[in-house]
């Protein structure tokens, strides 16, 4: 799957459904959805699924016992709409990263659905009171669904990122792609910003958050916008993982030499 803009049918009918789904009324933080209720799942389905949920190494070769607090920040696809909120993705990946070792790492799922980016900084100063090390910054498609003006949607992810560091908080930025028909020139706007701030502020990039699971009938739920269980595994393993590794190595690093 290509990482320049995304432009394949099947992107089209999901970002498309996604404008539907999310029926916000403002652009703030009061604009919010009612979370879904949890599917029906038998706990033995739960556990065998958990089991199966892909890790960096099947078992830790090390144990890191220093503590890890990592923020997933985010509109519905951070949230788990449709989803128990342990087959979400902040639920996964903290699974994964204790299982590959770091056994006190915590992700705080902060997902919001419907959330614009505005609605976003709006809120950064209660998100904050979790005291994240390490910020999975996901947000933006509600801004292109609604057409929103590509410069607002810079300016509040410059200021998310800002406010983030300020605290103390390694930002990972995670991309999105939208689809064709809101003409080439917003679609060419939008899809440079994400590269561009990353490479501007010199933070961890993931270029497409749902890479392999966008369009994918069998990893989106009913609604074919949001990630089944399946999907979110695949998201954490391929596209998560790769890039938030390595600064979670960093981080680990950067406490064990202050302590010497």
């Amino acid at each position: 799957m290509s990482l320049a803009f995304f432009k394949p049918l099947s992107l089209i009918v999901v970002a498309s459904s996604l404008l539907i789904a999310c029926q916000p009324s403002s652009n703030s933080a009061d604009s919010t959805d009612t979370k879904s209720q949890p599917q029906s799942e038998t706990a033995a389905q739960t556990n065998s699924f958990q089991q199966q949920t892909p890790t960096q190494a099947s078992k830790a070769d090390q144990v890191i016992e220093q503590p890890i607090t990592i923020l997933a920040l985010g509109d519905s696809l951070t949230e788990g709409l449709g989803l128990p909120e342990n087959e979400a993705y902040p639920a996964q990946l903290e699974t994964a990263l204790k299982q590959a070792g770091y056994v006190n790492a915590k992700v705080v799922n902060s997902g919001l659905s419907s959330e614009t980016s505005t609605g976003l900084v709006n809120r950064l100063d209660w998100v904050l009171k979790t005291n994240p090390d390490i910020t999975i910054l996901t947000t933006g498609a509600n801004d292109a669904m609604r057409g929103i003006d590509v410069k607002t949607v810079e300016s509040n992810l410059r200021t998310a990122i800002e406010r983030l560091q300020s605290e103390g908080s390694v930002v990972v930025l995670s991309g999105m792609q939208i689809y064709d028909n809101l003409g080439g020139e917003y679609v060419d706007a939008f899809s440079e910003i994400y590269p561009k701030l990353a490479k501007e502020y010199d933070i961890a990039f993931i270029p497409f958050f749902l890479e392999g699971v966008g369009g994918v009938a069998e990893l989106n739920q009913s609604d074919a916008i949001h990630p089944t269980a399946e999907g979110y595994a695949k998201i954490v393993s391929d596209n998560i993982l790769p890039v938030l590794t390595p600064t979670v190595e960093s981080f680990v690093q950067s406490k064990t030499d202050s302590t010497k």
